[in-house]
Protein backbone atom coordinates (compact mmCIF):
# COMPACT_ATOMS: atom_id res chain seq x y z
CA UNK A 1 0.00 0.00 0.00
CA UNK A 2 1.17 3.52 -0.67
CA UNK A 3 0.14 6.94 0.53
CA UNK A 4 -0.25 9.41 -2.31
CA UNK A 5 -1.19 12.01 0.26
CA UNK A 6 -0.67 12.02 3.99
CA UNK A 7 -4.39 11.62 4.70
CA UNK A 8 -5.33 9.56 1.65
CA UNK A 9 -4.01 5.98 1.72
CA UNK A 10 -4.51 4.10 -1.52
CA UNK A 11 -4.01 0.49 -2.60
CA UNK A 12 -1.36 0.14 -5.25
CA UNK A 13 -2.29 -0.70 -8.83
CA UNK A 14 -0.11 -1.91 -11.70
CA UNK A 15 -0.39 1.36 -13.64
CA UNK A 16 0.83 3.36 -10.64
CA UNK A 17 3.64 0.87 -9.99
CA UNK A 18 4.73 1.06 -13.63
CA UNK A 19 4.69 4.85 -13.44
CA UNK A 20 6.91 4.70 -10.34
CA UNK A 21 9.40 2.45 -12.16
CA UNK A 22 9.52 4.87 -15.09
CA UNK A 23 9.51 7.98 -12.92
CA UNK A 24 10.76 11.07 -14.73
CA UNK A 25 9.92 9.80 -18.21
CA UNK A 26 7.13 11.14 -20.46
CA UNK A 27 5.49 7.68 -20.44
CA UNK A 28 5.23 7.73 -16.64
CA UNK A 29 3.53 11.12 -16.87
CA UNK A 30 1.17 9.70 -19.50
CA UNK A 31 0.31 6.72 -17.27
CA UNK A 32 -0.49 8.91 -14.29
CA UNK A 33 -2.74 11.20 -16.33
CA UNK A 34 -4.61 8.38 -18.08
CA UNK A 35 -4.65 5.87 -15.21
CA UNK A 36 -8.43 5.88 -14.77
CA UNK A 37 -9.06 5.79 -18.52
CA UNK A 38 -6.80 2.72 -18.79
CA UNK A 39 -8.83 0.84 -16.18
CA UNK A 40 -12.07 1.96 -17.87
CA UNK A 41 -10.82 0.60 -21.19
CA UNK A 42 -9.93 -2.70 -19.53
CA UNK A 43 -13.56 -3.01 -18.44
CA UNK A 44 -14.75 -2.13 -21.96
CA UNK A 45 -12.51 -4.90 -23.35
CA UNK A 46 -13.76 -7.45 -20.79
CA UNK A 47 -17.44 -6.67 -21.46
CA UNK A 48 -16.86 -6.73 -25.24
CA UNK A 49 -15.18 -10.14 -25.03
CA UNK A 50 -18.01 -11.52 -22.87
CA UNK A 51 -20.60 -10.25 -25.37
CA UNK A 52 -18.62 -11.67 -28.29
CA UNK A 53 -18.18 -15.16 -26.82
CA UNK A 54 -21.81 -15.24 -25.59
CA UNK A 55 -23.25 -14.36 -29.00
CA UNK A 56 -20.86 -15.85 -31.56
CA UNK A 57 -22.57 -19.27 -31.50
CA UNK A 58 -26.03 -18.40 -30.25
CA UNK A 59 -28.54 -21.23 -30.45
CA UNK A 60 -32.04 -22.17 -29.29
CA UNK A 61 -30.41 -24.42 -26.69
CA UNK A 62 -28.02 -21.92 -25.09
CA UNK A 63 -24.70 -22.74 -23.52
CA UNK A 64 -23.86 -21.62 -19.99
CA UNK A 65 -22.42 -18.25 -20.99
CA UNK A 66 -25.26 -17.46 -23.41
CA UNK A 67 -27.81 -18.49 -20.79
CA UNK A 68 -26.12 -16.34 -18.16
CA UNK A 69 -26.02 -13.29 -20.45
CA UNK A 70 -29.65 -13.82 -21.51
CA UNK A 71 -30.68 -13.91 -17.84
CA UNK A 72 -28.87 -10.62 -17.19
CA UNK A 73 -30.34 -8.92 -20.27
CA UNK A 74 -33.82 -10.24 -19.47
CA UNK A 75 -33.55 -9.05 -15.87
CA UNK A 76 -32.41 -5.58 -16.94
CA UNK A 77 -35.22 -5.35 -19.48
CA UNK A 78 -37.78 -6.28 -16.81
CA UNK A 79 -36.22 -3.70 -14.47
CA UNK A 80 -36.47 -0.86 -17.03
CA UNK A 81 -39.89 -1.80 -18.43
CA UNK A 82 -41.23 -2.24 -14.89
CA UNK A 83 -40.71 1.51 -14.39
CA UNK A 84 -41.18 2.94 -17.90
CA UNK A 85 -43.73 0.46 -19.20
CA UNK A 86 -43.48 -1.44 -22.51
CA UNK A 87 -42.21 1.71 -24.24
CA UNK A 88 -39.14 1.59 -22.01
CA UNK A 89 -37.70 -1.35 -23.94
CA UNK A 90 -35.86 1.05 -26.25
CA UNK A 91 -33.94 2.44 -23.24
CA UNK A 92 -32.84 -0.99 -22.00
CA UNK A 93 -29.60 -1.06 -24.08
CA UNK A 94 -28.47 2.31 -22.68
CA UNK A 95 -29.47 1.75 -19.06
CA UNK A 96 -28.40 -1.90 -19.11
CA UNK A 97 -24.98 -1.00 -20.50
CA UNK A 98 -24.61 1.69 -17.84
CA UNK A 99 -25.42 -0.81 -15.08
CA UNK A 100 -23.00 -3.49 -16.28
CA UNK A 101 -20.24 -0.97 -17.00
CA UNK A 102 -20.54 0.72 -13.61
CA UNK A 103 -20.84 -2.61 -11.77
CA UNK A 104 -17.67 -3.98 -13.34
CA UNK A 105 -15.76 -0.74 -12.65
CA UNK A 106 -16.97 -0.69 -9.03
CA UNK A 107 -15.79 -4.25 -8.41
CA UNK A 108 -12.51 -4.01 -10.34
CA UNK A 109 -10.81 -2.43 -7.33
CA UNK A 110 -11.24 -5.71 -5.42
CA UNK A 111 -8.75 -7.44 -7.73
CA UNK A 112 -5.16 -6.97 -6.50
CA UNK A 113 -3.23 -4.32 -8.47
CA UNK A 114 -6.35 -3.01 -10.18
CA UNK A 115 -8.38 0.11 -9.42
CA UNK A 116 -12.02 1.24 -9.56
CA UNK A 117 -12.27 4.02 -12.13
CA UNK A 118 -15.53 5.11 -10.55
CA UNK A 119 -13.53 6.32 -7.53
CA UNK A 120 -12.42 9.18 -9.79
CA UNK A 121 -14.70 12.18 -10.30
CA UNK A 122 -13.81 12.57 -13.99
CA UNK A 123 -15.26 9.11 -14.74
CA UNK A 124 -18.50 9.64 -12.85
CA UNK A 125 -18.99 13.14 -14.29
CA UNK A 126 -18.63 11.71 -17.81
CA UNK A 127 -21.24 9.03 -17.04
CA UNK A 128 -23.62 11.56 -15.48
CA UNK A 129 -23.26 13.91 -18.46
CA UNK A 130 -24.17 11.05 -20.84
CA UNK A 131 -27.34 10.48 -18.82
CA UNK A 132 -28.15 14.20 -18.67
CA UNK A 133 -27.74 14.74 -22.43
CA UNK A 134 -29.72 11.62 -23.37
CA UNK A 135 -32.56 12.53 -20.98
CA UNK A 136 -32.75 16.09 -22.35
CA UNK A 137 -32.66 14.80 -25.93
CA UNK A 138 -35.45 12.34 -25.14
CA UNK A 139 -37.51 15.03 -23.44
CA UNK A 140 -37.34 17.35 -26.47
CA UNK A 141 -37.88 14.50 -28.93
CA UNK A 142 -40.93 13.12 -27.12
CA UNK A 143 -42.57 16.42 -26.14
CA UNK A 144 -41.25 18.84 -28.76
CA UNK A 145 -39.30 21.91 -27.66
CA UNK A 146 -42.42 23.93 -26.79
CA UNK A 147 -44.00 20.91 -25.13
CA UNK A 148 -40.90 20.40 -22.97
CA UNK A 149 -40.89 24.07 -21.97
CA UNK A 150 -44.57 23.68 -21.11
CA UNK A 151 -43.65 20.62 -19.03
CA UNK A 152 -40.94 22.60 -17.21
CA UNK A 153 -43.50 25.31 -16.46
CA UNK A 154 -45.76 22.74 -14.83
CA UNK A 155 -48.25 22.45 -17.72
CA UNK A 156 -50.08 25.63 -16.64
CA UNK A 157 -53.72 25.64 -17.63
CA UNK A 158 -56.72 27.79 -16.76
CA UNK A 159 -56.22 30.57 -14.25
CA UNK A 160 -52.71 29.34 -13.35
CA UNK A 161 -51.57 30.15 -16.91
CA UNK A 162 -52.59 33.78 -16.46
CA UNK A 163 -50.69 34.30 -13.23
CA UNK A 164 -47.39 34.19 -15.19
CA UNK A 165 -45.44 34.29 -11.94
CA UNK A 166 -46.15 30.67 -10.97
CA UNK A 167 -45.29 29.13 -14.39
CA UNK A 168 -42.07 31.19 -14.60
CA UNK A 169 -41.13 30.24 -11.03
CA UNK A 170 -41.75 26.54 -11.77
CA UNK A 171 -39.73 26.84 -14.98
CA UNK A 172 -36.62 28.06 -13.14
CA UNK A 173 -37.09 25.53 -10.34
CA UNK A 174 -37.26 22.71 -12.89
CA UNK A 175 -34.20 24.04 -14.76
CA UNK A 176 -32.19 24.06 -11.52
CA UNK A 177 -33.39 20.56 -10.63
CA UNK A 178 -32.38 19.25 -14.07
CA UNK A 179 -28.89 20.77 -13.67
CA UNK A 180 -28.50 19.34 -10.18
CA UNK A 181 -29.31 15.77 -11.27
CA UNK A 182 -25.99 15.03 -13.05
CA UNK A 183 -24.08 16.64 -10.17
CA UNK A 184 -25.79 14.42 -7.59
CA UNK A 185 -25.35 11.32 -9.80
CA UNK A 186 -21.62 11.94 -10.23
CA UNK A 187 -20.89 12.87 -6.60
CA UNK A 188 -22.92 10.00 -5.10
CA UNK A 189 -21.20 7.31 -7.15
CA UNK A 190 -17.70 8.74 -6.85
CA UNK A 191 -17.94 9.43 -3.10
CA UNK A 192 -19.20 5.95 -2.24
CA UNK A 193 -16.63 4.07 -4.34
CA UNK A 194 -13.82 6.36 -3.20
CA UNK A 195 -14.82 5.74 0.44
CA UNK A 196 -14.84 1.96 -0.20
CA UNK A 197 -11.33 2.10 -1.63
CA UNK A 198 -10.21 4.10 1.39
CA UNK A 199 -11.82 1.54 3.71
CA UNK A 200 -9.91 -1.32 2.09
CA UNK A 201 -6.66 0.65 2.09
CA UNK A 202 -6.98 1.45 5.79
CA UNK A 203 -7.95 -2.17 6.59
CA UNK A 204 -4.84 -3.40 4.78
CA UNK A 205 -2.67 -1.42 7.21
CA UNK A 206 -3.45 -3.86 10.04
CA UNK A 207 -1.39 -6.66 8.47
CA UNK A 208 -2.03 -10.36 9.13
CA UNK A 209 -4.00 -9.67 12.30
CA UNK A 210 -6.44 -7.54 10.36
CA UNK A 211 -7.30 -10.20 7.74
CA UNK A 212 -10.78 -10.97 9.21
CA UNK A 213 -11.61 -7.26 9.24
CA UNK A 214 -10.26 -6.87 5.72
CA UNK A 215 -12.41 -9.78 4.44
CA UNK A 216 -15.48 -8.39 6.19
CA UNK A 217 -14.87 -4.99 4.60
CA UNK A 218 -14.45 -6.66 1.21
CA UNK A 219 -17.93 -8.15 1.60
CA UNK A 220 -19.31 -4.71 2.42
CA UNK A 221 -17.53 -3.24 -0.61
CA UNK A 222 -19.03 -5.90 -2.91
CA UNK A 223 -22.54 -5.22 -1.62
CA UNK A 224 -22.05 -1.48 -1.85
CA UNK A 225 -20.59 -1.71 -5.37
CA UNK A 226 -23.65 -3.64 -6.55
CA UNK A 227 -25.97 -1.24 -4.74
CA UNK A 228 -24.35 1.86 -6.25
CA UNK A 229 -24.69 0.43 -9.77
CA UNK A 230 -28.38 -0.29 -9.08
CA UNK A 231 -28.96 3.21 -7.65
CA UNK A 232 -27.30 4.93 -10.62
CA UNK A 233 -29.38 2.87 -13.08
CA UNK A 234 -32.58 3.30 -11.08
CA UNK A 235 -32.22 7.09 -10.92
CA UNK A 236 -31.43 7.20 -14.64
CA UNK A 237 -34.62 5.24 -15.37
CA UNK A 238 -36.65 7.56 -13.13
CA UNK A 239 -35.21 10.61 -14.93
CA UNK A 240 -36.46 9.18 -18.23
CA UNK A 241 -39.86 8.46 -16.68
CA UNK A 242 -40.18 12.08 -15.49
CA UNK A 243 -39.71 13.57 -18.97
CA UNK A 244 -41.79 11.05 -20.91
CA UNK A 245 -45.28 12.20 -21.96
CA UNK A 246 -47.97 11.06 -19.55
CA UNK A 247 -51.08 9.96 -21.38
CA UNK A 248 -54.21 10.45 -19.31
CA UNK A 249 -56.72 7.62 -19.52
Amino acid sequence: MTETHAAQPELQNFVGLLAEKLEGTPFAHFLLIWENVIFSLIIVAVISLLAYFASRKSSMIPGRLQLFMEMIVGGLDDFVCGILGPDGKRFTPFIGTLFIYILFMNLLGLIPFFKSSTANLSTTVALALCVFLYVQYTAIKENGLLGYIDHLMGNPRGIIAFTVFIPVLLFFIHIISELVKPVSLALRLRSNIWAEDMLLAVSAQFGIGGVPLFLFNMLLVILSGIMQAVVFSLLTTVYFALVMPHHEE
